[in-house]
């Protein structure tokens, strides 16, 4: 089988905070988890970037290191270095 397919959809945003929702599709499968990413942590790591096409990337980073169960089903972006700490330095966009 092959890696899950990931859907991202914005759900909301504010001056602060986009707030999305991301759908994991393998087999019959599907999870859906709510994602937060700050504007100021957007800007500086994907500047230009959409915060879909971001939170979409910083899935294919985390489904590269754990299983998609292990995934939390919230959080915010900015834990994932918690766990991973090359993850900033490995997703920017440079």
């Amino acid at each position: 089988m092959g890696a899950p397919t990931v859907s991202v959809r914005l759900i909301s945003d504010d001056t602060r905070v986009f707030t999305l929702e991301a759908c994991l599709r393998e087999g019959g499968e599907e999870t859906s988890h709510t994602v937060t990413v700050g504007r100021d942590l957007l800007a500086r790591l994907a500047p230009g970037e959409s915060a879909e096409g971001f939170v979409r990337r910083c899935f294919a980073f985390l489904l590269d290191r754990e299983p998609k169960e292990s995934i939390l089903r919230r959080f915010d972006v900015s834990v994932i270095g918690r766990y991973f700490p090359e993850f900033e330095e490995t997703i920017a966009v440079r």
